[in-house]
């Protein structure tokens, strides 16, 4: 067998199901674009999984959410990522791929990169160096070669604050065909009199879950009282959806409950409004072009430290289209009374909903790549691969 006809070996280490979906996706492209076959080793999903990938550990362990999470798990997560390293530096890889998850990831590259300074760092997926303690810029560029960015500002954000070479390769949402369709669905729909469809998000996490229900109920029941008509819809997952259901039983309306991608996408093509947990939702939806308030409360840790925070919003269509397009409510301005009559502007054919909806053309331009992203994502990796 010849070198060139060598497989690759890639090192990969992702937690997340989002992060593990962006690893096959880029796995396969390496693998179309360079003709080799790819052995993987590390950590991921059931996806990562199925081209073969036998994991270290389970990686729900670090899919961590909040400073509350990543603060008790610290003592497991310090014991996982000097095995993980040493085990990947010891398989000598052709590189190394972490994704997402940077509370475990970076420090996994650091030390892989202590280990063997030789094997090639990737980070899929740029820290949100943007919204808090920039000086984490700088701090990579030791042990990473490339960052590559799924949200068009990151590039540049890296390059001022001196951090490593950022790519843009875009983001798996703004190619998505069913999103994509939704938005199609939604342009051509006449917006009626009668009773609206209204989406609500309560997150995909028990936490998220459970403090989000409540308000949500409250929200729905002072839109009841001043006089509108609506169904509500709650596209969910597998794992929360018990609690959602059970949460849900106070409120004045009953919700249809819908899991799976296909009810999701169909409710997104068929709402008039949406109600959403603030997270990488309120970007589906704005490529979607469902008009939609964000709403969040954080823990007791996270409400701590949001001093250190120096973004002007959290929600993602604002900062991509840099003006205020999501309305945001978060802790003790999450109110019903405001939510509820921002809800109201944009369940109507109102000037409000018009402006939102100019802004979520923006964001889908703004991300729009002339390729999918898994096959930009792959370009750059087997760029950095030849230049070493």
């Amino acid at each position: 067998m010849s070198e060139m006809a060598k497989p690759l070996r890639i090192a990969i280490v992702s937690g997340e199901e989002s992060g593990d979906l962006l690893g096959f996706d880029l796995v396969r492209a390496i693998e179309r674009q360079s003709g080799r076959q790819v052995e993987l080793v590390g950590v991921g999903g059931r996806h990562l999984q199925s081209l073969g990938l036998k994991p270290m550990f389970d990686p729900g362990d670090i899919a961590l959410m909040g400073v509350s999470a990543v603060v008790r798990d610290l003592p497991r997560l310090v014991y996982r990522i000097g095995t993980t390293a040493r085990a990947i530096a010891d398989a000598k890889p052709d590189c190394l791929i972490t994704i997402d998850s940077p509370a475990f990831t970076l420090r996994v590259a650091k030390k892989v990169r202590a280990l063997d300074p030789a094997i090639p760092i990737v980070k899929y997926v740029c820290p949100s160096v943007w919204a808090w303690n920039p000086g984490r810029a700088p701090a990579m560029r030791p042990y990473i070669d490339r960052i590559l960015c799924i949200l068009p500002f990151e590039e540049k954000v890296l390059e001022d604050l001196k951090g490593p070479m950022g790519i843009y390769v875009g983001h798996r949402l703004a190619s998505d065909p069913d999103l994509l369709g939704a938005a199609e669905q939604q342009r051509s729909r006449v917006l009626g009199e009668g009773e609206k469809t209204l989406l609500v998000l309560p997150g995909s996490r028990r936490g998220e879950v459970r403090s989000l229900m409540k308000p949500f109920g409250e929200t729905l029941k002072l839109l009841q009282e001043r006089g509108n008509t609506f169904k509500v819809v709650i596209p969910t997952v597998p794992h929360v959806a018990p609690l959602v259901a059970e949460e849900a039983r106070s409120w004045p309306v009953e919700p249809v409950i819908v899991s799976g991608p296909e009810e999701k996408l169909k409710a997104f093509a068929q709402a008039d409004a949406a109600m959403a947990a603030s997270g990488t939702v309120l970007l589906e939806l704005a490529l979607a072009r469902v008009p939609m308030v964000s709403c969040y409360k954080t823990d007791l840790l996270m409400s701590a430290v949001t001093r250190l925070i120096t973004i002007w919003t959290a929600a993602l269509p604002n900062l991509i289209a840099d003006r205020l397009v999501v309305q945001e409510f978060i802790n003790e301005f999450l109110r019903p009374g405001l939510v509820a009559r921002q809800l109201e502007a944009l369940l109507g054919d109102t000037q409000a909903r018009g402006w939102q909806l100019a802004g979520l053309d923006i964001v889908a331009e703004r991300m729009r790549t002339e390729r999918p992203s898994s096959e930009v994502a792959a370009e750059a990796v087997l760029e950095l691969l030849q230049e070493r």
